[in-house]
């Protein structure tokens, strides 16, 4: 089963049914299933041929689903592009995936107009200066030849960053996207008179593979909203009468403590929200619970390389194991708390998470000795450290790969390391995540100044401006003499993070 098939079965059984609202608009399955044959045709006409990359960076749009089946009927393989990044963020990427074809969104255009891959530049949705529009070249589209997909074909390549500062490209067969597609079902008891609301972007793993792909395995509508804001959000649940939601914890705290008139909304249709990208405390759950009126919150852990598929904490656990981020894998999923290559943590101690699953990724991509590093016999070695409490739920204590999570973004810091130190008059950096009340995290980065140099934030934070996304770009910079190394030379972080907490 694919998600092509899928949307052909919803389209027999329900033709006329909504599978996209967007912009007070509704699109049929019968639609899109239309306008992706369309965007298909094109695809072939351009030279994409099975197994060929198409990048698509654009936020939350109806072109964005269509490219997406698209690709797919066309037999190619999709990259989504994280459309905060900057040029020579996104032209790695494109190299990387050896990308035939690039869709952006037409906002995006002084970021296309930057890029050196050489790739088919084509804007949607909105105009993209001088480049060719993808809704006007699939008028003129001769008809796409179908092609056989088979389960175990590669569907996507969800770029991830690592702790080598380069993305890693995770490849996800299209079974892997509908099992994960399967989890969100099973995890919120999602059925097809369920309207998802998508305001986080569609380019991530989890809204992608968990959310996106299982209400299409239902048969329910997706809700999009371009891009998610506060005041966008709380209107649409109560004007599209939305049942389920996914976003980082930010964006449920933001609504409350910016929109004064938070109270006024109609959130009753919502029976899951559901949160990832960090755990939010005790207090904070009550407070949201509160002020959203419900107590139908779910907490889901999991990361690209697993489909995403992981672990979810459920409504009845959300205030007594606040912070917890479940007990177990869900199904197609099997989880253990490793305190050594060969022995399990017990309750009370700690060890890092290694997970098995269904929508397990085949690897990543032209690299198979970073595959060959984070499997264990079968098993992923996340790099996530978890504490077992007395009655076996999980509460993350660090992470081993360094990476820092602020509003539901992931940074690692030695790409943004790698960023700083080629900035003139840097002689060293080191990055962190600090505590946020509300981002969960923000990035923190000590550098030290080379000789002689002048060197001020403002500078800093001018020549990162272009090279990194602007989540990436340190919040705090501290400059020091020196860094605490070890021994072997690696920077000892838990020494920054105590020198921080003391200013």
């Amino acid at each position: 089963m694919n998600l092509i098939a899928l949307l052909s079965s919803n389209t027999r059984k329900n033709s006329d049914k909504d599978c996209l609202r967007a912009g007070g608009k509704s699109y049929s399955f019968q639609m899109v299933q239309g306008m992706a044959e369309k965007a298909a045709g094109l695809f072939q006409s351009l030279g994409l041929s099975k197994g060929d990359r198409i990048a698509i960076m654009s936020q939350n749009t109806v072109s964005f689903v269509v490219a997406l089946y698209g690709a797919w009927m066309a037999g190619g393989v999709v990259v989504p592009v994280n459309h905060k990044l900057m040029p020579p963020e996104v032209d790695y990427i494109l190299d990387h995936s050896g990308t035939k074809i690039f869709l952006f969104d037409g906002s995006l255009a002084p970021v296309a107009d930057k890029l050196t891959a050489g790739v088919r530049k084509i804007a949607m949705d909105s105009p993209g200066g001088t480049h060719d529009r993808f809704e006007s070249l699939m008028e003129s589209a001769t008809p796409f030849t179908p092609v056989e997909i088979g389960d175990d074909d590669l569907a996507e390549i969800l770029y991830t960053s690592g702790t080598t500062g380069k993305p890693k490209g995770c490849m996800h067969t299209h079974r892997g996207v509908v099992m994960s597609g399967m989890t969100g079902v099973i995890a919120t008891k999602m059925d097809e008179d369920d309207r998802l609301l998508m305001a986080m972007p569609l380019w991530h793993s989890s809204p992608l593979n968990n959310w996106f792909a299982g209400i299409q395995y239902v048969g329910g509508t997706t809700v999009l909203i371009r891009e998610y804001h506060p005041l966008h959000f709380l209107q649409t649940v109560q004007q599209e009468k939305c049942t389920i939601y996914f976003g980082a914890p930010i964006s449920y705290i933001m609504p409350v403590q910016m929109l004064p008139n938070f109270d006024t909304f109609d959130l009753s249709s919502m029976r899951a929200w559901i949160y990832g990208g960090g755990p939010i405390g005790a207090d904070t759950a009550r407070m949201i619970m509160s002020r959203y009126k419900s107590d139908r919150f779910y907490q889901v852990y999991g990361m690209t390389e697993s489909g995403p598929t992981g672990t979810t904490l459920a409504p009845k656990d959300q205030l007594r194991k606040a912070g917890s981020i479940g007990r177990s894998g869900l199904p197609g999923c099997d989880i253990v708390i490793m305190k050594s290559a060969t022995e399990e943590a017990h309750p009370g101690e700690v060890g890092e998470i290694w997970l098995k699953a269904d929508s397990m990724m085949n690897g990543y991509f032209k690299d198979a000795e970073a595959t060959k590093d984070v499997f264990e016999k079968g098993w992923y070695k996340t790099g996530d450290v978890a504490r077992l409490d007395e009655d076996g739920y999980l509460f993350i204590v660090d992470r081993t790969k360094d990476m820092i999570v602020t509003g539901g973004e992931n940074v690692y810091s030695k790409e943004v390391e790698d960023t700083i130190v080629v900035c003139p008059g840097v002689a060293a950096a080191a990055v962190i995540g600090i505590p946020h009340p509300e981002w969960g995290e923000t990035v923190a980065a000590f550098i030290v100044p080379a000789k002689d140099a002048a060197l001020d934030e403002e500078k800093i934070r001018l020549f990162l401006s272009d090279k990194l996304a602007k989540y990436k770009v340190p919040r705090t910079i501290t400059f020091v003499e020196n860094l605490p190394y070890t021994p072997s030379g690696k920077v000892m972080k838990y020494k920054l993070r105590e020198a921080y907490q003391k200013v």
